[in-house]
């Protein structure tokens, strides 16, 4: 487990770098309006994602995350991935006549995500098929493409200046690793068995999806309606505070690649120690996300806060406090909420994730109403750490149950075939 999650760990780091380098240097590049119209077409993908996730790999970590025949981890990827390729088609077409519907910068953000997401949606199926097969470290050199191919891409972005030209630097680099993807696993994504995949998982598919969905969307909704309340530079405020916590935001945005297939391991060897796994787990990320904010709160000079955000620091600087505990409540999340998807408690995650999502809009636009940017940001703080305790509740619940059930019969429960796929 050490060996995995390590490697979990590196990738989660690579692809964290990344993800802060890319919006340091937006919002360096932009400014707090243009970044803002570039935040939010960030969050549109965010919802795309997790639909993604939801009906292709959610169920592929949790169904083939255990050790399965290679042969059959082959054609649940090669399923898996055409249905990710397929919701990344179908979403960047809806992407496109959007934008060209709406015009302006934001409608030419929207044409520009359309035509990189069937790519972005790729590359991260190709990630948790990896994780899936504890062959983590094919993730890491696969999220290390893209930041190679990335750091070319955004410098030519630079010289264009535009919300668009960024996109697409984003997005043609992550092209790059989704057929670097394909060379590591020699499988073509797919898209015959779609149909069959989406109807096979169905019980989990649709619950994820609808709570992957909920997640990402309450995420959305705040977002834009932050924008029309206080207008597109207070979306950029907000943004520009959470680049500071971008390390533990994508962390926690890919921390299922690793978590919910070493739970489900955890629960396959050791049920009663799944408790424990998971409260280490958040609390720990808990823990690092806390000391991290108030680093930046207390130990960053206004000098260092300038040169990373540049005008963006003055106002993004007031949110660093109410962003680190919003940080800290999700983080403490993630530990139930990979309890309940190795417990495969997809109704008791679903209703969890509901519960906390009606929180975060309500709570956030409410903000928003008060105190624009910062009475949003605190806002979005109270739902977050009010839903950690809603995540637990259903996990203490879900723990009890499993341990009511009848006893399952004798398994195998070797892993003979994750060396082959490390290997291979």
């Amino acid at each position: 487990m050490a060996g995995r999650l390590s490697w979990g760990l590196g990738d989660q780091a690579v692809s964290s770098l990344t993800n802060f380098i890319v919006g340091i240097y937006v919002a360096r590049s932009l400014g707090a309006v243009a970044f803002g119209i570039f935040s939010l077409a960030w969050v549109t993908y965010g919802v795309v994602l997790n639909v993604s996730r939801g009906l292709a790999t959610d169920p592929l970590m949790v169904r083939f995350g255990g050790g399965v025949p290679f042969s059959v981890w082959r054609l649940a990827v090669g399923k898996a991935a055409g249905t990710a390729l397929a919701v990344g088609v179908a979403a960047g077409v809806l992407s496109l006549l959007f934008g060209m519907a709406i015009g302006g910068p934001l409608g030419g953000a929207f044409v520009a995500l359309g035509v990189v997401m069937p790519a972005l949606l790729l590359q991260d199926a190709w990630r948790f098929a990896f994780f899936a097969a504890g062959a983590g470290q094919k993730a890491f050199f696969n999220d290390a493409m893209w930041g190679v191919a990335l750091f070319p891409a955004m410098i030519l972005a630079a010289r264009h200046g535009t919300v668009v030209g960024f996109l697409l630097a984003w997005g043609a680099s992550a092209g790059v690793a989704a057929l670097f993807g394909w060379v590591q696993t020699e499988i073509w994504p797919k898209l015959g068995g779609v149909r069959g995949w989406v109807s096979e998982h169905r019980e989990l598919g649709v619950r994820y999806l609808i709570e992957n969905v909920s997640n990402s969307g309450a995420s959305q909704l705040r977002a834009y309606g932050l924008g029309a309340i206080a207008g597109f530079a207070a979306v950029g405020t907000v943004r520009g505070a959470e680049q500071l916590l971008g390390p533990f935001l994508a962390l926690l945005m890919g921390l299922s690649l690793v978590t919910v297939a070493e739970g489900a391991r955890v629960l396959k060897h050791s049920p009663h120690r799944l408790r424990h796994f998971c409260m280490i787990l958040g609390g720990a990320q808990a823990a690092a996300a806390f000391l991290w904010g108030l680093g930046i709160l207390f130990l960053l000079p206004d000098s260092a806060g300038r040169f990373v955000l540049g005008s963006l620091w003055d106002t993004s600087s007031q949110l660093i406090l109410p962003v680190t505990l919003a940080v800290v409540g999700a983080s403490f999340t993630t530990g139930a909420a990979a309890g309940l998807r190795a417990l495969g408690a997809a109704k008791r995650s679903l209703r969890s994730q509901l519960i906390a999502s009606a929180a975060y809009v309500t709570f956030g636009l409410t903000g928003a109403f008060m105190g624009g940017a910062l009475g949003s940001a605190w806002g979005i703080s109270v739902a977050t750490l009010s839903g950690s305790a809603v995540w637990w509740f259903q996990l203490h619940i879900g723990l009890r149950e499993y341990a009511a059930r009848p006893p399952a019969g004798p398994e195998d429960t070797a892993e003979p075939d994750q060396e082959e796929v490390k290997t291979r």
